[in-house]
């Protein structure tokens, strides 16, 4: 009588494996501006001007600002001499290599995935 049921129970096991691999796979969802926001970028900077300085300028409506412009901020050369507003172009390109955009900045931060510099460069759009 157990080789029987050790035999239903292996044929169970078996059959639910292979439904298991037959379903499909959850889709992905695209990452989340906010959470990669608050992973990668809220260590260096805040979004709130009444909030303390980090070693980052506050974000808060960035876009449509001009670069290396916030009161209070200490900038490195290359971005108070800066002569350009932030746009969405502008954001990704400093956001895929901060040193392309302006030589000699000191922000180290690069990402080279575009769906996450879209993700975060929409959130903060919708800061402004």
């Amino acid at each position: 009588m157990r080789v029987v049921v050790l035999g239903l129970c292996t044929a169970m096991v078996l059959l639910v494996r292979v439904a298991d691999a037959q379903m499909p796979l959850p889709a992905t969802r695209p990452p989340d501006g906010a959470t990669l926001f608050k992973q990668q970028c809220a260590v260096c900077h805040t979004l709130s001007l009444s909030e303390p300085m980090r070693q980052g300028p506050p974000l808060v409506k960035v876009l449509g600002r001009p670069a290396g412009k916030v009161e209070g901020f200490h900038y490195s050369d290359g971005l108070a001499k800066a002569d350009f507003t932030w746009d969405e172009t502008r954001l990704d390109a400093w956001l895929a290599n901060p040193q392309a955009v302006i030589p000699g900045v000191v922000m180290v931060y690069r990402q080279a995935k575009p769906e996450t510099r879209a993700a975060i460069i929409a959130f903060l759009k919708e800061q402004n």
